[in-house]
């Protein structure tokens, strides 16, 4: 089944072994992208949809900054590596200083050599994580000359649990917004945007 028939049935069902009714909740944490195409628009618009009938805020967590903050406090550089096919990945860097969470590298799709570039230029120790770590190993290897180690299984992927822990951080700075402001970070056109622009240029 697709996540568009399975996800409300999935919340409704973890709010009745809580013991939670939906209208309690402070506000509904959302990864914000990049990601799937219709990954992002099923899960914005159900975020979207909750927040409009329950008039609670959205706390928008980019996506590779949700996966970075498995690595809880860990030292070094986090790299969370998207696998966005087109020879490029989702790519961003992170790090901890004094329990701060911040940016290093701002998300972007990017060439994996151009990527590992920016990396190397930090003269950081560095972990990478996710989907794009098994297809892009060897280059990893060959073009990463900075000190590198690769996540553990459990916790190489995007986790709900990492987006809710970081959207609660967010909500008490007061970073939430009305669920008719929120837009989802694609970073690149979808694969049909990009024959349409591709095909009116061939008849312009």
């Amino acid at each position: 089944k697709t996540h568009s028939e399975t996800l409300l049935p999935m919340l409704d069902e973890m709010l009745n072994m809580i013991n939670t009714k939906v209208d309690e909740v402070d506000g509904i944490a959302v990864a914000a992208g990049p990601g799937s195409f219709t990954g992002l628009r099923i899960g914005s618009s159900v975020a979207k949809g909750l927040g409009f009938a329950l008039n609670k805020p959205l706390i928008p967590v980019p996506t590779l900054e949700g996966m970075a903050y498995n690595l809880y406090l860990t030292e070094g550089l986090i790299c969370p590596l998207m696998d966005a096919r087109r020879n490029q990945v989702y790519a961003a860097a992170f790090q901890w200083k004094e329990k701060s969470f911040i940016s290093v590298i701002p998300q972007e799709a990017i060439g994996i050599r151009e990527f590992l570039d920016k990396v190397n230029k930090t003269q950081q120790p560095v972990i990478f994580l996710g989907d794009g770590v098994p297809v892009y190993r060897e280059i990893i290897e060959e073009e990463c000359k900075v000190e590198h180690f690769y996540a553990p299984a459990h916790l190489n992927k995007q986790r709900a649990a990492s987006i809710a822990a970081r959207g609660m951080e967010y909500y008490i700075a007061g970073k939430g917004i009305e669920a008719s402001q929120f837009i989802p970070e694609y970073l690149r056109l979808s694969q049909a945007e990009r024959e349409r622009l591709e095909q009116e240029r061939k008849d312009g």
